[in-house]
């Protein structure tokens, strides 16, 4: 049987003893990297939620463009923002 991190219920636990071993760098950057991946997983999520409640094929890639279009709008505002702070 394969298993996938988040399966239930967990077949190999970790050795929290182990975690000792990391260096405090270490272990803030796999948080980091965590809390990213997270988030991108609740976001994708959420899209697909959407589109899957769409009634038909033209209205899931009508939906798939408002999707796109909102993310390019954030992504110009964005980007505007972070170089007035950077001038």
């Amino acid at each position: 049987m394969t298993t996938h991190p988040g399966d239930w219920p967990v077949t190999q636990p970790v050795d929290l003893d182990l975690v000792e071993a990391y260096s405090t760098d270490e272990i803030e950057q796999r948080q980091r990297y965590n809390a990213q991946r997270a988030r991108i997983e609740i976001t994708l999520n959420s899209v697909r939620a959407d589109l899957e409640e769409q009634p038909s094929p033209a209205c899931v890639r009508a939906a798939a463009r408002r999707w796109h279009d909102a993310i390019t709008a954030m992504t110009d505002d964005v980007t505007a923002a972070l170089l007035r702070n950077s001038a």
